[in-house]
């Protein structure tokens, strides 16, 4: 199924889902360091990506140390190794687990965050993005641009903003807080065009919770009303989805 640009690829479950996507990105790590000497990937923080890094982390004959990572958003104010904080999570199920060139982490606790978004959009500009590997929030939110801070032609690279009710609620929804008031309400987040700026972009994006998301991101106009609709204009995107998240599509049977 395409959805402009946008390759929408459906599968039975989660499962499915995660290791087609592990198996693509690495495939296609493998294609460009035939070519480059180091490549440049940002990855998102999410019980959605569980699944896929849990298999990308696996994969064989990959030259890991010739890769930069980095992490699309951190929570501000949050400890670097509470388990909700956005590093640490990629540390414990990817980060550590290969041996990578290196790790670039977004810090919540900055004493100065407009310094640490200065610094983190530099790192940016001097690793340009290769790989983007990012899920949709239930607002469609892409990393932490909520709609209310979702510009198309934002001209930073990375800014603080803060977190909707809807966003905040999500948190809570995926069990990563026990309440609504202990969710932080501010973030640092990569922009959306500088997510995009990505050559390959794929997003992994299971769960009921995330169906009606999934139907604005295919079937509503592109606005930043909806933020993820403006993945259907990057030039090659891969969206996968489970039977769950694939559950409000109106043509869906016709996708498959």
């Amino acid at each position: 199924m395409k959805a402009g640009n946008l390759e929408v690829q459906i599968f039975d479950n989660r499962q499915e889902m995660g290791a087609s996507a592990a198996r693509t990105v690495a495939a296609k790590i493998r294609e460009l360091l035939k070519t480059k000497e180091f490549i440049n990937i940002i990855f998102a923080s999410a019980p959605s990506q569980n699944e896929f890094l849990a298999v990308l982390s696996e994969e064989k004959n990959i030259a890991w140390e010739r890769i930069n990572a980095f992490h699309m958003d951190e929570y501000v104010g949050l400890a670097s190794d509470a388990p909700q904080n956005f590093g640490y999570f990629l540390k414990i199920r990817l980060f550590d687990k290969i041996p990578l060139h290196s790790v670039h982490y977004l810090n919540g606790n900055a004493t100065d965050i407009e310094a640490e978004c200065e610094r983190y959009s530099q790192l940016l500009t001097d690793f340009p993005t290769d790989i983007v590997c990012l899920g949709i929030g239930e607002n469609c939110h892409l990393a932490f641009n909520d709609p209310h801070v979702a510009f198309f032609d934002d001209p930073l690279i990375v800014k603080k903003v803060s977190l909707d009710d809807a966003c905040r609620q999500q948190q809570v929804n995926d069990a990563c807080f026990d309440s609504f008031d202990e969710v932080p309400q501010h973030a640092l987040t990569i922009t959306i065009p500088a997510l995009l700026k990505a050559q390959y972009a794929y997003a992994i994006v299971p769960g009921s919770k995330k169906a009606e998301a999934i139907q604005h991101t295919i079937e509503d106009e592109i606005s930043e009303e909806f933020p993820s609709t403006i993945l259907r204009n990057h030039p090659d995107a891969i969206l996968y989805i489970d039977q769950h998240s694939a559950g409000r599509l109106t043509e869906i049977s016709s996708y498959k």
